[in-house]
């Protein structure tokens, strides 16, 4: 193959859009085709020229149980967490490759978020020892690879996070002394630098983050004083300006938000309250046109796993997603959206 050339003796406009329509999962091959290729395929060019000419996919990746296969043997302790990866378009399954730092199990309650096609994984407990971890990692679906990060500035366990055009945004959690906190930073994945932004007017550990238009929302916790008294507010970040304010009466379901706060309307709501047979470990995320919710109707039911029309909001009918398979039944802790 010429390398001038992307396809020989095709104009290079049609080659683009040859490979522009390529499935996400043929990217790791056809990028070992020539350097051309490879050098395009892994481009963030080509990742927003696939996203404006709507050749992305939107999948869900779910920090999810994995599954013990010896009928015989009952889990002991804690179980093993790895990322999980549902096509709501295919209905299809997969596991991402383990972590090379933690590969029998993800730190536990680590966070996930994306941006720009990569799956990033901050923080959470040593799952051999517990102990706070600062680790950042990052997998590329072109490559089907992890890249350890520069680490967080500072341990912090249950903070809320966002992600917004390649940097992720940190707020609120506890320290390795419970205490709670009102620092933030943001990460430039490309630099792979931190950078600390103002604070926020309180302490909110167990809080939520979630991108709305160009404002990081950080929603509910509670201060080091008040363990477990969810406030109502949110404070929001405006990317542009830098600056806090607060939301009064933001949050007015009375249960932790973490990784089940849903925007309907311009209001935040709480899947938890979608249907009572979600009420219980609830996770819930937007995936294209439709969300995602996971839960039980009781401590010890079976883990459900539904998707509901976003149009449709909390008066959504929930569609159970049947699947064959054990390997997709854990637990999950916590999930976003990917758009390879």
């Amino acid at each position: 193959m010429n390398e001038q050339e992307l396809i020989p003796e095709l104009p290079e406009e049609l080659a683009l859009e040859c490979l522009t329509r390529l499935h996400y999962s043929a990217h790791r091959v056809s990028s070992l085709v020539c350097r051309r290729w490879r050098e395009l395929i892994r481009s963030r060019d080509f990742y927003y020229h696939r996203k404006r000419t709507g050749f992305t996919r939107k999948v869900a990746c779910l920090v999810q149980a994995i599954p013990v296969h010896d009928s015989e043997s009952k889990p002991v302790g804690q179980p093993r967490y790895g990322i999980s990866v549902f096509d709501p378009v295919s209905r299809c399954w997969d596991w991402v490759e383990p972590v090379p730092k933690y590969p029998d199990g993800l730190p536990l309650f680590c966070q996930v978020a994306s941006t720009e096609g990569k799956l990033i994984v901050m923080g959470g407990w040593n799952p051999s020892n517990w102990d706070p971890v600062k680790d950042v990692f990052v997998y590329d679906f072109t490559t089907r690879r992890w890249v350890q990060c520069a680490d967080m500035p500072s341990t912090r366990s249950f903070f809320a996070m966002g992600t917004v055009e390649g940097k992720v945004l940190i707020a609120g959690g506890h320290d390795e002394s419970k205490n709670a906190l009102k620092t933030a930073w943001l990460f430039d994945i490309k630099k792979n630098e931190w950078v600390e932004l103002t604070r926020m007017s309180e302490e909110r550990d167990e809080c939520e983050g979630i991108i709305i238009g160009s404002e990081f929302w950080v929603v509910s916790g509670y201060d080091t004083e008040s363990q477990g008294a969810f406030k109502k507010s949110a404070e929001v970040y405006d990317l542009s300006t830098g600056e806090w304010r607060r939301v009064e009466e933001a949050w007015r379901a009375s249960q932790c938000p973490r990784s089940c706060v849903g925007v309907l309307g311009g209001n935040l709501i709480c899947w938890a309250e979608l249907d009572s047979g979600v009420r219980v470990g609830t996770c819930g995320f937007e995936v294209g046109d439709r969300s995602l919710v996971t839960g039980s109707a009781y401590q010890g039911a079976p883990h459900g796993f539904f998707l509901v029309d976003k149009k449709e909001g909390q008066n959504g009918k929930l569609v159970k997603i049947i699947d064959g398979s054990l390997d997709f039944s854990g637990l999950v802790q916590s999930g976003c959206c990917v758009e390879i």
